[in-house]
């Protein structure tokens, strides 16, 4: 009878370990698997063909300003759109399909949040000259 309940026991903490490392390593592999950025032809949200970054995001988002930093710094030009105060930016905001901010466009790549790694890639790939 002891024999029976160790291993029920033992059967539960089995199953239990598990599923707390499925459930833990889930979202890892997910992330590890989820592209930089998707491609596509975004020339109708670019005003010229010398502005070729969009930032669509919040006045407080820490990401977004971030972004916004990251660029300024470089002395790259971009157009922002704020996704709460602006037409212009629900709208765009609404057709991309996303729901997180920033959503950084460059060139063909819409990129979702601030990653400086897939950011510089992308503007190395449209020809900035202060892209890292």
């Amino acid at each position: 009878m002891l024999a029976n309940k160790f291993k029920s026991g033992l059967t539960y903490a089995l199953i239990l370990a598990a599923g707390l490392g499925i459930g833990l390593i889930a979202p890892q592999l997910f992330k590890a698997f989820k592209p930089a950025y998707h491609t596509g032809d975004y020339s109708a949200y670019y005003p010229d063909a010398n502005i070729r970054v969009v930032v669509y995001g919040t006045e407080t988002c820490p990401y977004c300003i971030q972004a916004r930093t990251y660029l300024r710094e470089r002395a790259i030009p971009f157009i922002d759109r704020d996704v709460d105060n602006s037409d212009q930016g629900q709208r765009d905001f609404a057709v991309l399909g996303k729901r997180v901010v920033p959503v950084i466009l460059v060139g063909d790549r819409l990129l979702t949040g601030f990653n400086k790694k897939h950011l510089d890639a992308a503007l190395a790939k449209v020809g900035h000259p202060n892209a890292r």
